[in-house]
């Protein structure tokens, strides 16, 4: 992990869209099914919105039907920290950028195996930066439009 994130309010909001500063500043939580990588399924990084520090591969999203990305595995443990979340009647553990603090979602025991766990991530909180396409790759189309 590299030296913590720190911007001001009014930093955040001119980087982050207003979705985007409500669910990683304010910990707000998109609504299932309308995340844009809910369904996604290209190989890649998934990288915090607010400061691009690397928080998922491709290799452990899959598809859990509760409405948001969800992953079995972090890249990199020293990457993503909890915190206790006691808010509407319940608790849940929280996920959060190590480097800025922003608010990713949850994390719930009730996932794949090796680690049975599925992070269960707002797609706003989130950037896809997708592995590139060997251009020597004889399966590749030439003129073809990556998905």
């Amino acid at each position: 992990m590299s030296d913590p994130v720190e911007k001001s309010t009014q930093e955040w909001k001119a980087l982050l869209s207003d979705e985007e500063y409500r669910i990683l500043r304010e910990k707000g939580t998109e609504r299932a099914f309308t995340g844009v990588y809910n369904d996604e399924k290209r190989p890649g990084t998934y990288r915090c919105r607010g400061c691009g520090t690397d928080l998922f591969s491709s290799e452990t999203k899959y598809d859990s039907d509760s409405g948001w990305p969800s992953f079995s595995d972090v890249v990199d443990r020293a990457n993503v920290r909890t915190e206790t979340d006691r808010k509407f009647a319940m608790t849940r553990t929280e996920i959060l950028c190590a480097s800025c603090g922003g608010h990713l979602g949850h994390v719930f025991p009730d996932g794949p195996g090796p680690t049975g766990l599925r992070y269960c991530v707002n797609s706003a909180s989130l950037k896809l930066v997708p592995e590139q396409a060997d251009p020597t790759d004889p399966s590749r189309v030439e003129g073809s439009k990556d998905p």
